[in-house]
C-alpha cells in the first residue's frame, strides 16, 4: 500500500458525487502522527497510531498470514471491480446510510444484514462508550434503534471525504444465497418477525398467491421460498422502492467500487478476521461475541440453503443468480453445487 494506494483511496472519495469535494488533487498518503492534522479524534493526539497506520505498518514489513489474506482480498476486490464494473452512478451522501462512523477509534464499518452486523454494531457501542461492560449484554433492539450508531451519511461533504482519506473502512460479506436463505428463514418463517411479515408477506401473498386465505393476507406469515423469491424477480418490487436491506445485494448497500475497503471480512471466517480487525484498534480487552464453530456453522448454512433452493426451478434459479451475480464476483464466492443452471 503505497503512495499509488493511497491516490485511489483519495479518487474513491470524487464518486460521491458533485456535491462533495474532489478529492483527486489530493494524495491519501499516511504521514506521522504528529503531521497527521485530519481531525480531532483521540488516537490523532500523537500517542497512538490509528488502526489505518497499524495496517500500513504491517504492509511495510513481511506480512502476517492474516495480513496476507486481507491483502489478496483487496486485490481480488479491486480487479473485480476493474473488470466487472463501467458505468456507474456518482453516488450520494444518502448512499452511505449503511457506513458506520467510530470517530474515537477512526472506523469506518459498511454494515450488511444477516452478516453478523448485530454483534458488530454491539462491538461499535463498546468503542465509543455508549454501552459498558460485555458487548453481547447489550439487547438487539437496542443495537438496532436509530441514532444510536452515527452514519456517514449524517456528516457534511467536506466531513465525509476527511474521514473516508483518514479512517480504516472495513465491511464483511456472506455467501449471497446463505445469506438470502437466512433471510428468509429470520423475517418469514420464525414467529417473532411478525411485525416484519405484516409489511412484507402480506406485500407478497397479495401480489403472488392466487386465492390467498383471509388470515394470510392480514398477517403474511406463511410466506413460501419460491414466493419469496418471485417477489425478488418481480420488476414491480424495485419499481416500488428498493430492496429492503436485508435482501438487498452487499454491492449494493457499501459500494465497494466506489469507496475503498482496507477490510473485507468474511462471515465463514468471523473470528479470525473479527480478531484481524480489533488487533488494529489496539484495545486487547474487548472481544468479538464469539460466533458458533465455523465448520458446524458453514455446514448448517449450506444444507439450509441447499433444502431451500432443491424446488426452485433452474429457470428461477438462473435468474436469481444473475440478479446478485455481482455479490459472487466481486467477493470471490463460487457457484453453489445445489444450483441447476442452464
Amino acid at each position: 500500500m503505497g503512495r499509488l494506494c493511497w491516490r485511489r483511496r483519495a479518487l474513491a472519495a470524487v464518486c460521491l458525487g458533485a456535491v462533495l469535494l474532489l478529492l483527486w488533487l489530493v494524495p491519501r498518503a499516511l504521514r506521522p502522527e504528529s503531521e497527521n492534522s485530519a481531525l480531532g479524534s483521540g488516537w490523532l493526539n500523537g500517542k497512538k497510531r490509528s488502526p489505518l497506520q497499524m495496517l500500513y505498518d504491517l504492509n511495510k514489513g513481511q506480512l502476517s498470514a492474516q495480513a496476507e489474506v486481507h491483502r489478496q482480498r483487496r486485490d481480488l476486490l479491486r480487479r473485480a471491480c476493474s473488470r466487472h464494473t463501467h458505468r456507474q452512478r456518482l453516488l450520494q451522501p444518502k448512499d452511505l446510510q449503511h457506513v458506520l462512523v467510530d470517530d474515537t477509534h477512526g472506523l469506518l464499518y459498511c454494515y450488511v444484514p444477516k452478516v453478523a452486523c448485530t454483534n458488530w454494531k454491539r462491538v461499535l457501542l463498546a468503542l465509543n462508550g455508549s454501552a459498558r461492560g460485555d458487548p453481547r449484554s447489550i439487547p438487539a433492539h437496542e443495537v438496532h434503534a436509530p441514532g444510536r450508531l452515527p452514519s456517514l451519511a449524517d456528516f457534511s461533504p467536506a466531513d465525509i471525504n476527511r474521514r473516508l482519506r483518514a479512517y480504516l473502512a472495513f465491511l464483511f460479506v456472506r455467501e449471497p444465497f446463505e445469506r438470502l436463505a437466512s433471510a428468509y428463514s429470520n423475517k418469514f418463517v420464525r414467529p417473532y418477525s411478525s411485525a416484519f411479515q405484516r409489511r412484507y408477506g402480506t406485500r407478497i401473498v397479495r401480489r403472488l398467491r392466487p386465492r390467498p386465505h383471509p388470515e394470510a393476507l392480514a398477517r403474511g406469515h406463511d410466506v413460501r421460498f419460491a414466493e419469496f423469491l418471485a417477489y425478488l424477480l418481480d420488476p414491480r418490487t424495485r419499481r416500488h422502492e428498493p430492496f429492503n436491506e436485508h435482501w438487498e445485494r452487499a454491492h449494493a448497500l457499501c459500494h465497494p467500487c466506489r469507496l475503498r475497503y482496507d477490510i473485507v471480512g468474511k462471515f465463514e471466517t468471523l473470528a479470525e478476521d473479527a480478531t484481524f480487525v480489533l488487533g488494529l484498534v489496539g484495545l486487547p480487552g474487548l472481544r468479538f461475541p464469539a460466533p458458533p464453530p465455523p465448520a458446524q456453522a458453514a455446514a448448517a448454512a449450506r444444507a439450509q440453503a441447499a433444502r431451500l433452493f432443491q424446488d426452485i426451478s433452474p429457470f428461477y434459479q438462473r435468474r436469481l443468480f444473475d440478479l446478485y451475480r455481482m455479490d459472487f464476483l466481486l467477493f470471490n464466492y463460487s457457484t453453489p453445487s445445489y444450483l441447476r443452471l442452464r
